[in-house]
């Protein structure tokens, strides 16, 4: 890319990653391979990250001069701390699964299997673990933690207070209520 074309195709990128990590579910990142660059960036912007253990994930543009431009630098230190997202970005360090769950980068690390898809089949059991929840409440949690994070403790209760009052009114609420009493699973509709 010529100099003119750098900027606008990462304010593009930047954007398409934002849009990720805007959307109402849940969204899980499954690293089976390298997540390096852009590709850390587009997990960072998931909910919940699985590596296998034979993953490479790092942001490694200071290697190249750069520096992350589609939301490393903000989400990284938001994730795993100031201090160690310093490190990790200036020092362009290559973490593998093991490293990247010590810190927190992500949430399982997984033994890779003969496919190689082993952390994406972490990732739908955990998906599997959240289908069966209402979904308004699912995606109003999202809306509360991610919102609640991004300001003091005091605005964030009062985002979260917000997010229930959503939840009130829909049949969902009644239909959990009534499905733990009457101990049945519920059939949640998204209402």
């Amino acid at each position: 890319m010529s100099p003119e074309e750098v900027a606008p195709f990462v304010s593009r990128t930047r954007n398409a990653i934002s849009g990720l990590e805007s959307l109402p579910m849940p969204v899980i990142a499954a690293i089976d391979g390298a997540a390096l660059g852009g590709g850390l960036e587009l997990a960072l912007a998931t909910d919940i990250r699985v590596a296998s253990k034979s993953a490479r994930i790092g942001l490694v543009e200071t290697k190249l001069a750069i520096i992350p431009g589609a939301g490393g630098t903000q989400r990284l230190p938001r994730i795993v701390g100031i201090a160690r997202a310093k490190e990790l970005i200036y020092t362009a360090a290559i973490l593998n699964g093991e490293e990247a769950e010590e810190i927190d980068l992500v949430n399982y690390c997984v033994d890779q299997n003969e496919q190689g898809d082993a952390a994406y089949l972490k990732a739908l059991e955990i998906a599997q673990k959240i289908l069966p929840n209402g979904p308004i409440g699912v995606r109003m949690a999202k809306t509360a933690i991610t919102k609640g994070m991004e300001v003091d403790l005091s605005s964030g209760l009062c985002i979260e207070e917000a997010c229930y009052a959503q939840v009130i009114p829909t049949k969902d609420r009644i239909e959990g209520l009534a499905a733990f009493k009457e101990k049945r699973t519920p059939n949640y509709k998204g209402e």
